[in-house]
């Protein structure tokens, strides 16, 4: 496939954002290995919950799907390109609990190799009850955050592309608030000829602006990379994301059936980590107007480790549908045995509605 810019500085202008946001990848990544590795803040948590329910629907992360859709572009922005011009994205989550999540996203080309996207998702956790320091009830509250984003990729080659997300972080608990910058760093190699996708991406670079209090919340910065492959007349993408890889032990505790007093028991061992650490997803595409998705996410299954979790704990399912003038995509999931999540899709594409 060949690309031509017509306007010589704006092409010069994207190729060197481009190049910049590379270099931020490869340096960022380097860096990161270097440091103690931490866990962040669970008060920006949230942002590691796509708005995709395609990849809601193969394990809740991936950075690798290739789609002319909107919505893949969710946790990698060098994904995003000119051929989602004039998308609009709305996405709505039931989540655990009373937690509401909904959100939209519009992407449009900027000249024939680069694109750009801007969106606002609102997180919603319900109603909470406010208390005095003796306990005692005297109102509610509902507590938010919102994620205001804006994303710019650029075609470096015919098969490389980077990206870039920026995210401002808007928090309100009680008579509290916080806001914060965040940004993603992206990368993908796509290779039509043998149908392979590979990705890295630095998540949630950034910083509090505005603390809640005295103590400063971390955003959750992680490293990523993945790799997605299509055999030879098989309808179906094998996919596996690599997460958290800023440390390497993500211990859980095995909390038994609930009917002893005994201590909880640590799991820390060497493949319990690996795979913790691994996210499994198939795509089944048998045409360009029908899909179903499978993934498994380990670590969601341990987290979930409790006589609560239910058999399919760790899994979800996906399936979307190519119409006429928009597409469609839901996605479920159980992570214990008392909440199944639900998650909708609807990408449009005002091209074809308005012309």
């Amino acid at each position: 496939m060949t690309f031509h810019i017509h306007n010589a500085y704006g092409r010069l202008v994207c190729e060197r954002l481009a190049a910049f946001a590379t270099m931020c990848v490869l340096v960022a990544g380097c860096h990161m290995f270097q440091l103690k590795a931490q866990d962040g803040s669970n008060a920006y948590n949230y942002l590691n919950i796509t708005s995709s329910s395609r990849i809601y629907g193969l394990g809740g992360i991936n950075i690798t799907a290739i789609e002319d859709e909107l919505s893949v572009t969710d946790q990698n922005p060098a994904l995003l390109g000119p051929e989602m011009d004039n998308q609009i994205l709305i996405d709505y989550m039931r989540y655990l609990g009373e937690s509401n999540f909904a959100g939209v996203r519009y992407a449009r080309a900027a000249g024939e190799r680069a694109a750009w996207s801007a969106g606002i998702r609102y997180f919603g956790y319900g109603k909470m009850n406010s208390t005095d320091e003796m306990g005692n009830v005297n109102g509610s509250f509902s507590p938010s955050d919102i994620n205001f984003n804006g994303s710019f990729s650029y075609d470096i080659t015919d098969r490389l592309r980077g990206g870039i997300t920026l995210k401002m972080l808007y928090s309100s608990y009680e008579a509290y608030s916080a806001f914060a910058i965040g940004t993603d760093l992206g990368i993908n190699y796509y290779d039509p000829d043998n149908d392979v996708s590979l990705s890295a991406v630095i998540a949630n670079l950034g910083g509090q602006i505005k603390r809640f209090n005295q103590s400063y919340d971390r955003l959750p910065i992680d490293l990523r990379l993945g790799i997605a492959k299509m055999f030879s007349g098989l309808p179906i993408r094998f996919s596996i994301t690599a997460w958290n890889l800023t440390k390497w032990h993500l211990p859980f505790y095995e909390t038994g059936d609930g009917t002893s007093d005994e201590p909880f028991v640590k799991k820390d061992k060497f493949m319990s980590n690996i795979f913790r650490h691994l996210v499994f997803g198939v795509d089944f595409i048998p045409n360009d107007r029908f899909y179903i998705a499978l993934g498994y996410n380990y670590k969601t299954r341990t987290d979930m480790s409790t006589y609560a979790r239910s058999f399919v704990s760790g899994f979800s399912l996906a399936a979307g549908m190519n119409l006429r003038r928009f597409n469609v995509g839901v996605a479920l999931a159980q992570p214990h045995s008392g909440a199944t999540t639900l998650m909708l899709n609807l990408n449009l594409n005002l091209n074809d509605i308005l012309y």
